[in-house]
């Protein structure tokens, strides 16, 4: 019966959702609360077939991994695991559909499918449903192995998953219909955010507890960069969020800023949710997988907490440089631009620390796919927090800026060292939590690993290029002072670059589609005959004539 409150809480909600579709103001307040109402009732139906109404038999754990222990609460990490490969895949699969809507234009379907829509779906996509989910994942099974503690709260770190789950549907159909707030991002409407904020407050409360009711006295330093991204993000998403709903039932509302004071709030939470979403949280990451896949201990223990003060203390002021030479205050601008600057050295300095952790271990990367796989992610955050500094720079700034050179900055971050650390935690995980001695295929995690190394190359040099012949196309001024070329002959030759750049974003989809593959293979306990990597096939022994 423990399953019967949850039961009722979804019905509950699926009679609000189906209330708000009657009573909805606006017709796509009405299509978000209908979509909701089938969500709910669906979970309804699945929750109370999993009722038993007597005791059930003791569950038999299918563990035989050395790292697996009954007293920890995995099947919630393993259901994260499977989400996050399975929002990847589709994040991915957007993306190209994004990219090639701009070298084929005629691939925009209106109204839904146009790349107004699907820019911002692909976007969520991949930073809050893959990257979300990988956090949520390994956030869980970090905390507890190195607390030697159950998470705290019970039911709740369920209520988080599937709450997290029920956002990120809510998010997605809520930009394909355009039912968002309209600002920079596009975020979603009132009350997606309002819903965030409940599950994401849980999470802190999941992980606090955990770590509060710990066995270990001391706090490992991946634990420190899990908590600074979540108390970051809820502060960060918190503020900029803030709005004025023009009804209860009805999906329209306004913001609480407006003007130059909307624009800086929008980059400090742009910026920040860069910083601590999509570095501070994946820091987190590396610093737990990166040794136990190499088998060594993280270099300096102590220049990871100077690492993890720092970048806290300086990556809160960076957000200005987006918005060099607008109507933002000149001090405030430079104030952004020095900060990102400084923030070159703790990146570095954790940068280093990653790679010098494989002292004594780097042989392993000719025969270790997975290692080789996080070291590379760690090589792509040190190139990004190098560039970003750079680009921040005002007299960089004037030439990158509303250009593709952002484009493939951001995206050699992104896929390379967020989806490459994440790729890696993942191979990681799946073995133990399924209780399997290995994956399915080594070979094909190789495969994976030069098809993304390969796609984020194309897609990164391709863009840098493009960005650069932009930027020069946008500042020509011929004798007369007279604009050399319009805007429409810039986007014109940028037609091959786009085409490269779908084929860079199929190459890392393919790897993605691998991967998920050799997950699912080895989540049903298949095994596959192959050579380990490094090693030689066996040779036939002669057998004697009888």
């Amino acid at each position: 019966m423990k399953n019967a409150s949850w039961v009722v809480l979804l019905g509950a909600g699926a009679f609000l959702a189906l209330l708000g579709a009657a009573l909805g103001q606006d017709q796509l307040f009405r299509i978000h609360m209908a979509i909701l109402t089938i969500v709910l009732l669906g979970s309804t139906i699945v929750m109370l077939r999993a009722i038993r109404f007597e005791p059930a038999p003791a569950a038999k754990i299918p563990f035989t991994g050395a790292d697996t222990d009954p007293r920890y609460m995995d099947e919630v990490i393993r259901y994260g695991a499977i989400a996050t490969v399975f929002w990847g895949v589709v994040g991915f699969l957007v993306g190209v559909v994004v990219a090639a809507q701009l070298a084929w234009p005629q691939l925009n379907i209106e109204p839904w499918f146009n790349f107004g829509r699907m820019r911002p779906l692909h976007t969520s996509a991949v930073i809050f449903a893959f990257g979300g989910n990988a956090l949520l994942a390994t956030s869980f099974y970090v905390v507890q192995r190195t607390t030697r503690a159950r998470l705290f709260g019970g039911g709740l770190p369920w209520f988080v998953f599937w709450g997290y789950q029920l956002f990120i549907v809510l998010a997605a159909t809520g930009y394909l219909l355009g039912i968002t707030a309209g600002r920079e991002y596009a975020e979603p409407e009132w009350y997606v955010d309002l819903w965030l904020t409940i599950v994401w407050v849980a999470y802190l409360l999941v992980f606090m507890g955990t770590l509060m009711k710990r066995k270990e006295p001391h706090i490992y330093v991946a634990n420190w960069f899990y908590l600074a991204f979540i108390i970051t993000i809820a502060m960060l998403h918190v503020v900029n969020n803030l709005a004025m709903p023009v009804s209860f039932l009805g999906a329209k509302s306004y913001s609480a800023f407006a003007g130059v004071q909307d624009a800086l709030t929008q980059w400090w939470y742009g910026h920040n949710a860069v910083g601590f979403f999509l570095t501070a949280g994946f820091l987190g990451m590396m610093y737990y997988f990166v040794p136990k896949q190499a088998g060594r201990p993280v270099y300096s223990y102590r220049l990871s907490i100077i690492h993890f003060w720092a970048l806290i203390f300086l990556y809160i002021w960076a957000g200005p440089h987006h918005l060099h030479y607008t109507a933002l205050p000149d001090w405030a601008q430079t104030l952004g631009m020095v900060f990102s600057v400084m923030l070159w050295m703790p990146s570095w300095g954790g940068m280093i620390n990653g790679l010098m952790t494989l002292s004594g271990a780097w042989d392993k990367l000719r025969t270790d796919p997975i290692l080789r796989m996080m070291v590379i992610a760690v090589a792509f955050y040190g190139m990004s927090t190098f560039e970003g500094p750079m680009m921040s720079i005002k007299a960089v700034n004037s030439l990158s800026h509303y250009t593709d050179w952002t484009i493939g900055h951001v995206h050699s971050g992104a896929l390379g060292w967020v989806g490459m650390i994440s790729f890696g935690a993942i191979y990681f995980l799946v073995p133990k939590l399924w209780g399997r001695q290995r994956l399915y295929s080594l070979r094909m995690v190789n495969w994976h690993f030069w098809l993304a190394t390969l796609g984020i190359v194309v897609y990164a040099a391709v863009m840098w290029v493009a960005g650069i012949q932009q930027g020069l196309m946008w500042r020509e001024y011929n004798d007369q002072g007279f604009l050399v070329y319009s805007f429409a002959e810039s986007v014109a030759a940028m037609h091959p670059y786009y085409v490269l750049r779908t084929v860079g974003g199929l190459l890392y989809l393919t790897g993605g589609l691998i991967m998920a593959f050799n997950v699912y293979m080895t989540i049903r306990g298949v095994e596959r005959d192959e050579v380990p990597m490094g090693e030689e096939a066996p040779r036939p022994v002669a057998q004697p004539a009888e």
